[in-house]
């Protein structure tokens, strides 16, 4: 693999995807790790599914800049900018932007192994 120094404003965004999400481990070529960031808008959501979870990945969600709302079964938090919210295999969560937030959030969003697992939760 070597060194990679990647500016996320080069990587084309994902299509289809309710926020902006740009794939830094595929424009680094990385296997073990998923590696993304998105730029969030106010009421939009970062997943495409929802309320979902993972069987094997664990994923993690580090504030960059604005603030993170997230819905699980049991609770909803409030991640701060600078703070992380982690997600462990079978625990269902959904990320968002709040809709009365006053900014865009930059979140840096990681996930290993970078498996395509997700499946939707239905209570």
């Amino acid at each position: 693999m070597g060194y990679h120094v990647i500016d996320p404003d080069d990587i084309a965004p994902a299509p289809n995807r309710p926020s902006t999400m740009r794939y830094v481990s595929e424009a680094a070529q990385m296997e073990h790790m998923g590696l993304r960031v998105y730029e969030v808008e106010p009421g939009e959501d970062i997943p495409l599914s929802g309320l979902h979870y993972h069987e094997e990945q664990e994923e993690a969600f580090y504030v960059v800049t604005g603030s993170l709302e997230v819905e699980t079964p049991d609770r909803d938090y409030h991640v701060a900018e600078g703070q992380f919210f982690i997600a462990e295999p079978d625990h269902p969560h959904r990320a968002s932007n709040a809709a009365n937030a006053e900014t865009t959030a930059t979140i840096l969003g990681m996930g290993a192994p970078p498996v395509d697992d997700a499946y939707s939760y239905e209570e």
